[in-house]
């Protein structure tokens, strides 16, 4: 308790799943919390929990984001939030529903962190984007999804190395979250595969292993504060493993 107090945190993606998690432990570890999401009731509780300082709207509206960058001034960012990704193969989508993560999930890195380099946060501030470990083996039954966590991963690498080339001294790492049945997205997401595959919810849910709970996420989070260098890391319900 208290490690984080100093922490200006701004955790995109707090009303619910890992972000609301990360939002959790931060702020019970000291940290002065700035909860962004769509639906400000989620982020009104949290704040009575925890006393989070609520910021709802819309996370890819870039006049959000210069607003909630230019008003707290953050030297921790985590971006979590993401849609619901579809259901069903590719070629059963059409385009609309198939890039749903591309309009959701890339663009809120691509705001977050193009507005953390033009500001730019503090040096020694950190960016944690969360991605997916789908963006390492794939998602058929969920459209565009495995692609867009993988751009994301690309663009929080971008962005290190612009903050090198340019002496910024920010630190961007990616997160990638496995399957599982610790949040709602996991859980509908294992019901796709069992429908798909023939195999039962239990079964897929056992070869998973240990679920990753948002309270695992929001403990990793807390884990990653001061890690010198930007890198990814696969998260698991036992915890972080390093992928380069």
């Amino acid at each position: 308790m208290g490690a984080l107090i100093g922490t200006d945190a701004v955790v995109v993606g707090a009303g619910r799943g890992f972000g609301r998690g990360v939002a959790v432990a931060l702020a019970e570890a000291g940290a002065t919390v700035v909860g962004v999401a769509r639906d400000a009731g989620a982020l009104t509780a949290l704040a009575d929990q925890v006393g989070i300082v609520p910021e709802p709207g819309d996370a890819t509206d870039p006049e959000l984001v210069a607003k909630v960058l230019t008003g707290h001034r953050p030297t921790l960012l985590v971006l979590v939030a993401g849609a619901e990704p579809p259901g069903g193969s590719f070629h059963e989508l059409g385009w609309e529903a198939f890039s749903t993560n591309w309009h959701v999930d890339v663009r809120c890195a691509f705001e977050w962190l193009g507005a953390a380099l033009r500001l730019p946060l503090a040096p020694g501030s950190q960016v944690v984007v969360f991605s997916s470990a789908a963006a390492l083996r794939g998602s058929p039954a969920s459209g565009g999804y495995a692609g867009s966590k993988a751009t994301q991963r690309f663009l929080a690498a971008y962005a290190q190395e612009e903050s090198q080339r340019n002496g910024l001294g920010l630190t961007f790492t990616t997160v990638l979250p496995t399957l599982s049945a610790g949040t709602d997205l996991g859980r509908r997401g294992i019901q796709t595969y069992a429908a798909r595959t023939g195999q039962s919810v239990a079964e897929i849910t056992a070869a998973l292993g240990e679920p990753l709970t948002p309270a695992i996420a929001g403990a990793a989070v807390v884990e990653l504060i001061g890690r010198p260098t930007g890198s990814a890391y696969l998260l698991g319900g036992a915890g972080l493993r390093p992928l380069d």
